[in-house]
């Protein structure tokens, strides 16, 4: 079996630990960038999206890519996966299903800037990674500045409150592979003190055991999508009344923190041969 792990000119941290438990078990793994002209996908059993972290800017290239190399072998996850969580207003249709979400305020180019009274403000575009493009601040004309030109980009802004209690709990990332649960982690927030965290753009992580009504949500999360997954990973916070919600559901390059999870990349290799 010969499978592409699909990456960018980047460092990846997981890279060479699931490579090796691939190696481990008796499939031959490479390292493909998504974006290689050279690529042939049509040479590999399967390509699984890991590292593809550089697709911000060039989001509907990415979707292309995804579409015709589904076409070429087995994409996992799928391009109809990929293109959807790509685009964080998946969120709010996960809201509209019932799932319970940060709430955010979404100014699109027909929408009102009309933000509501928070005590402090996070700002950032419905296309993003790590942070980027995203303020925090308790200057409602700043958040109401940079929404506008987010959206003059041709961007969604999203506008949440700002949640202390990651601060001190954190968020609490799930993850799954291949619909099992295989560990998870407190993650320290990207913008505390207004900040960012170091760590090569990753956040540092601590393991936990989720709280019961952590688990039941990610199951409602995760069955909420149609299609067949490989991976994903669910970030979690509570909000002020201690309800667990949705942050993000990551499908399409979440970082995994194979390192800091023994035996985590033999269980994400188990639930892909099983897949296969």
């Amino acid at each position: 079996m010969k499978i592409a792990y699909v990456t960018y000119d980047g460092p990846d941290d997981d890279r060479e630990v699931l490579l090796a438990a691939w190696e481990r078990a008796g499939i031959e793994g490479a390292a493909v960038r998504w974006d290689d002209p050279a690529a042939d996908w049509a040479a590999f059993d399967a390509a699984v999206v890991r590292s593809t972290w550089n697709y911000v800017d060039r989001r509907q290239d990415f979707v292309d890519w995804a579409h015709r190399t589904a076409s070429a072998t087995r994409l996992l996850n799928p391009a109809e996966v990929l293109e959807r969580n790509t685009d964080k207003t998946y969120l709010r249709e996960l809201a509209r299903l019932g799932i319970p979400t940060v709430p955010t305020h979404w100014v699109g180019p027909e929408d009102p800037i009309d933000l509501p009274a928070w005590e402090d403000y996070v700002v950032k575009p419905n296309v993003s990674a790590g942070a980027r493009d995203t303020i925090r601040t308790a200057d409602v004309a700043e958040a109401e500045l940079h929404a506008k030109n987010l959206v003059a980009k041709g961007k969604v802004a999203m506008v949440q409150p700002y949640l202390d209690m990651v601060e001190g709990e954190g968020e609490t990332s799930l993850l799954y592979f291949g619909g099992r649960f295989s560990h998870s982690l407190r993650r320290v927030p990207m913008l505390a003190n207004g900040t960012r965290s170091p760590r090569a753009g990753h956040i540092g992580v601590d393991l936990r055991d989720p709280a019961p009504d952590q688990f039941a949500l990610a199951e409602r999360v995760l069955a909420a999508v149609p299609e067949p997954i490989l991976y994903g990973r669910v970030d979690l916070v509570r909000l002020a009344d201690g309800t667990p919600a949705l942050i993000e559901l990551e499908l399409t390059e979440p970082y995994l923190y194979l390192t800091d999870a023994p035996a985590a990349a033999d269980r994400f290799t188990t639930a892909l041969r099983d897949l296969l």
